[in-house]
């Protein structure tokens, strides 16, 4: 398949399999992953998945671009072929509003929705988790409503509450941890979706279906650790 090479330092190369985000360029890039992951290449140090591409670390006493871009192309040619596993189906049960999703009534106005119009929108759509990043166990979910797509916040919050649901742009999420953060709260989730002491850590990965459950408060209570 056609595939894009760029140098991203002297210890890494960065492979395009596309320029838009969609499901088709995100099954390639996961095809790639699951081939190297597979058929390890000696000297890659890490892979890093997003949206079109697949960054590669390498080390530089072993590897050099030339040689990676190389190693890559017996991948790329067998990447038609490579079945993907059937991808797990997640539930993340939500919260939404009030006090859990502060800017949730913002939002319904912003598209001429109602709030409760607006959380069932949100809660229909099935999800891709398209890859990993910004935070520990924070997955970029594709597959949000075009009639919910909103711009972030002007100003980031200093603090966003662990659990909480945002949209940003055409994207969703869930804030894994409590941090800074500029996407719009809509709901809250009494899942942890990181944890140390957990194995694996993250809840989420690669290559997910997700869809999110509308509860109560009191089902929020009920489920959230103690």
């Amino acid at each position: 398949m056609n595939a894009e090479f760029r140098a991203a330092g002297d210890q890494s190369l960065i492979v395009y399999l596309g320029h838009q985000i969609s499901i088709e360029t995100h099954q390639q890039v996961l095809k790639l992953l699951y081939l190297l992951e597979r058929e390890a290449v000696e000297g890659v140090r890490n892979l890093h998945p997003a949206y079109c591409s697949l960054l590669i670390t390498f080390d530089p006493l072993h590897l050099n671009h030339d040689q990676l871009r190389a190693k890559l192309n017996s991948y790329l040619n067998r990447i038609e072929e490579t079945p993907l596993p059937i991808p797990r189906q997640v539930e993340i049960p939500v919260c939404y509003g009030g006090e859990f999703g502060p800017d949730l009534n913002e939002v319904a106005t912003m598209h001429e929705l109602t709030p409760v119009q607006a959380i069932e929108l949100h809660a229909s759509s099935t999800y891709t988790v398209h890859f990993l990043g910004f935070a520990p166990g924070f997955a970029y979910l594709g597959g949000l409503p075009k009639a919910l797509a909103s711009p972030r916040l002007q100003t980031p919050r200093a603090k966003v509450p662990e659990g909480s649901v945002g949209i940003g742009g055409n994207q969703t999420g869930v804030y894994p941890l409590a941090t800074p953060g500029g996407w719009r709260l809509i709901g809250r989730t009494p899942l942890a979706l990181f944890r140390r002491d957990r194995n694996p850590m993250n809840f989420l990965r690669i290559g997910d279906h997700v869809r999110f459950r509308v509860i109560s408060e009191k089902e929020f209570a009920e489920l959230r650790p103690q």
